[in-house]
């Protein structure tokens, strides 16, 4: 049970939200003076808030009691499952083969890279692996993809680039599917770019206390849009990085975040076997000193890093750009060539060229 069903005031929700305080199995160890004192409110209303958090425990108890056990899942039944999860294509074969097939479903993926990593002279090259997944995610099963829909968290959404991108997926199926005429297995494509676009939820935060709040709505509006199969979160740090002094409250709000985001990927891939969820994290890069040099890596320390499935790092190698995989729990550690094109993302030139030459 979320503190937002909690009877009290707007305000002290507020402040239990912006303090990390956003279930109520977070304000089981807490003691009245120190909720006093850390939301700046009197001994009485922080008892009357762990009161209320108490009862609203122990109503969550009596009635999930029957569901707390649901008997085991053998390993074997686990990995006949993994096989069969579906994957969401990057839009280029390099990149795909580097995780095993495209962003696993029902998990975790995280993403970062260096500045300018997706600008290459002219805006509407920026933020385009995020608006790539949001489009690729609506594939049809026909042509190889998911066929959901995608909730896009962030500041700002840069439309003409999600259409640019929603005309070449188009254009791609239209390509596959002439292939696929040609082994008499005719598939119609009957989807605009129009229909895209009303399939990608966007919602706009401009606060970390905003962030929180959208997050732990995510769960009633994906039970009411059961189509939405990727959740991205672009970007899950920035307002984390700026004026946050108490580093103790952004690490317990960001673990917060990441068991809430763990549990949503989970639910939805359990709850209905064909309507798995991916979430998307995107993320800055940072430096950090490490075997006698400075190394890239994701920004939010090592804690963070165990939040996150997959962790992929975005980086330039001369003029050309790579990722790298740095984890996984069934992939081994490799980097892959990309580009960022008008269409989106593509094979690299180099990629292309090797494969002309074979």
């Amino acid at each position: 049970m979320e503190v937002g069903r909690l009877p009290i005031s707007a305000t002290l929700r507020g402040k239990l939200i912006s303090s990390g305080y956003t279930t109520l199995s977070s304000l089981a160890s807490v003691s009245p003076s120190n909720l006093a004192r850390e939301l700046e409110i009197s001994n009485n209303e922080a008892f009357e808030v762990l009161k209320l958090a108490s009862h609203g425990r122990g109503l969550d108890r009596s009635e999930g009691s029957g569901a707390i056990v649901n008997g085991a899942e053998t390993a074997w039944d686990m990995l006949h499952k993994e096989q069969f999860i579906p994957r969401i294509t990057t839009s280029c074969a390099d990149l795909d083969n580097l995780l095993g097939g495209g962003i696993n479903v029902s998990e975790v993926t995280e993403i970062g890279g260096v500045p300018g990593i997706e600008i290459k002279r002219h805006n509407l090259f920026v933020r385009g692996n995020r608006i790539q997944l949001a489009v690729n995610v609506q594939i049809p099963g026909a042509f190889g993809g998911v066929g959901g829909k995608a909730v896009y968290i962030e500041g700002s959404f840069m439309v003409e680039r999600a259409l640019q991108i929603a005309e070449a997926c188009i254009e791609d199926m239209s390509d596959y599917s002439v292939l696929l005429k040609k082994n008499a297995i005719p598939h119609q494509i009957q989807i605009e770019p129009k229909n895209i676009l009303e399939n990608i939820f966007y919602f706009r935060v401009c606060s970390y206390t905003e962030q929180i709040a959208l997050i732990n709505y995510l769960d009633k509006f994906i039970t009411e849009h059961k189509d939405v199969k990727v959740v991205i979160v672009d970007s899950v740090t920035f307002h984390f990085r700026q004026n946050f002094d108490d580093l103790a409250l952004r690490t317990r709000l960001l673990s917060e975040m990441a068991l809430k985001l763990m549990k949503l990927a989970k639910k939805f891939s359990l709850a209905v076997r064909i309507n798995h969820l991916v979430v998307v994290l995107f993320n800055q890069v940072t430096t950090k000193f490490a075997e006698g040099s400075f190394q890239l890596t994701l920004a939010l320390g090592d804690s963070w890093s165990h939040s996150c499935t997959n962790r992929i790092i975005l980086y330039w190698n001369g003029d050309e750009r790579y990722a790298y995989l740095e984890k996984s729990p069934s992939l081994q550690s490799a980097s892959a060539p990309y580009s960022v094109t008008c269409r989106g993302i593509r094979n690299s030139t180099s990629s292309n060229k090797r494969t002309k030459m074979m």
